[in-house]
């Protein structure tokens, strides 16, 4: 069975188109001109705005005419994250997928379920003869996931909409009103290379794979390893018992995805490489040891040799590197004091890259107290600055707070109850969604978020439930038919 042939089939068809169209962040054309022509097919009227976004509008099924206009909203990108072993090219093949019991995943990439099946929810209601709605809008944002440009290019007067259903949430039962705001920490320096002398000298490459990563901000309280942190470990040791000099060091390479990976190349003297393989190897054991109930002994720690390089970084700016990545706060920081089962504030050390005369260390900060974000990244600032790094802040974002009295998610409660006949959970969360970067526009828009169950998205783990999408199509449906009447 192909994951077309699964039920509800409207939906399941459309996200299996979404993966034959390469969409990582950054590559969204091919997949908006797409959504554009899909809409217009299916009798909605539909464009792509100033800032990349794809907004569809459909008038009112009959007997609905009274109702207010309700958005629904997704973002059309996925995140690019595969295992080192596979050949995937994000830009230009479509997405493997499989089906494993009540999960659908992808061969060694992430699937694009986050946020794929939102698309296709909204694709669903377009395309189904049976959707009853009020006046209705679609809103598939551009590149959410490295910085959320298409929500923060929404221009006031572009939607309608009293109210919005962003279909970008990961449990089914949980509607989402409120979450946390971010900030990417950018750290960047030039250097000097320094020439090796190599005689008496041999060449290795160290890597680091097998880790779960994860979502950096659903997941970062689970505390799953961070390669960039781990690595950091091993070479602190390794320079510090001269044993090794650091000639490259390239980790991670999604903001909002912890590091899965990463490797550096050193060069040692002949007489200490059998010391260095000793430290690689004992690194191995304790990283396995120490989160063992979280990675469960899938840590992969190799050095082989290879080429000498021609450069290696100078001493003190080694020094000053691995010290501050030992040294920078990762993980989190502090949960909310009233709830204090979701985290409020919290790093993610996300990427190195660090060759050739220049190194790039980039940090996402999440919180939603603003205060706690900023006191944060000034606390991140102060470590790498100390190390002769430049510091900036990038693509800050407030918060999404929660409207305890909002219509719609009292609606929405009701009607998850009289379906499932059990309470939703309403809450906030630690990833960041777009509702927060539109309500500054749309400040009157009365919304809430909701989607089927995944799990570990940002991973080639990725995997959707099954038995989860029926019922958050028919939910959606649902919600659609008890959106109010205009006042």
């Amino acid at each position: 069975m192909e994951i077309y042939d699964l039920e509800p089939k409207c939906v399941w068809r459309n996200f299996h188109a979404l993966t034959q169209i390469p969409r990582p962040s950054g590559h969204t054309e091919q997949v908006a001109n797409f959504l554009v022509d899909f809409a217009q097919k299916n009798g909605a009227e539909a464009h792509i705005d100033e800032a990349g976004n794809v907004v569809m509008r459909k008038p009112a099924t009959p007997g609905y005419e009274n109702r207010e206009t309700v958005v629904l909203q997704a973002h059309m990108d996925m995140v690019p994250q595969k295992v080192k072993e596979s050949n995937h090219n994000f830009e230009t093949d479509p997405i493997e997928t499989y089906i494993d019991g009540d999960w659908v995943r992808a061969k060694g990439t992430t699937l694009g379920s986050d946020d794929g099946m939102g698309v296709a929810a909204a694709m669903a209601v377009l395309e189904d003869p049976n959707a009853a709605h009020g006046p209705l809008e679609v809103l598939i944002t551009k590149d959410e996931e490295t910085g959320m440009y298409g929500a923060f290019g929404l221009k006031a007067g572009e939607l309608e909409a009293k109210y919005m259903l962003n279909l970008d949430s990961e449990t089914l039962g949980e509607i989402t009103i409120g979450c946390a705001g971010g900030m990417d920490v950018v750290c960047s320096m030039e250097y000097q290379p320094l020439n090796i002398n190599a005689e008496g000298m041999e060449a290795f490459r160290i890597t680091m794979k097998g880790l779960r990563g994860g979502h950096s901000g659903l997941e970062i309280n689970e505390g799953r390893a961070n390669a960039n942190k781990l690595m950091a470990r091993l070479l602190f040791a390794a320079v510090n018992t001269e044993c090794a000099w650091v000639c490259s060091w390239h980790g991670g390479n999604m903001r909002n995805a912890i590091p899965r990976e990463g490797e550096a190349v050193v060069v040692a003297p002949k007489q200490k490489a059998d010391d260095l393989k000793a430290l690689v190897e004992k690194c191995r054991v304790l990283f396995n040891k120490e989160f063992e109930e979280i990675e469960h002994g899938n840590i992969e720690l190799t050095i082989e040799p290879t080429d000498i390089p021609a450069t290696a970084i100078p001493e003190e700016i080694q020094t000053n590197l691995i010290n501050a990545v030992m040294a920078a706060h990762d993980g989190v920081l502090r949960y909310i004091p009233t709830i204090p089962e979701i985290v409020e504030t919290s790093s993610n050390l996300a990427i190195i890259h660090v060759e050739e005369g220049k190194a790039d260390i980039a940090i996402l900060a999440r919180s939603s107290a603003d205060s706690m974000k900023l006191w944060l990244c000034n606390s991140l600032m102060a470590c790498f600055s100390m190390a002769g790094m430049k510091v900036s802040f990038e693509g800050g974002y407030s918060g999404w707070q929660p409207n305890t009295k909002s219509p719609l998610v009292a609606a929405m409660s009701q009607v998850y109850e009289k379906m499932y006949n059990e309470k939703p959970i309403v809450q906030v969360c630690h990833a960041g969604l777009e509702c927060g970067i539109i309500g500054v526009n749309y400040p009157e828009m009365d919304m809430a978020s909701i989607g089927p169950t995944l799990r570990s998205p940002h991973t080639p783990d990725e995997r959707c439930l099954i038995p989860s999408v029926g019922k958050f199509y028919d939910y959606v449906l649902e919600m659609l038919k008890n959106i109010p009447v205009k006042a």
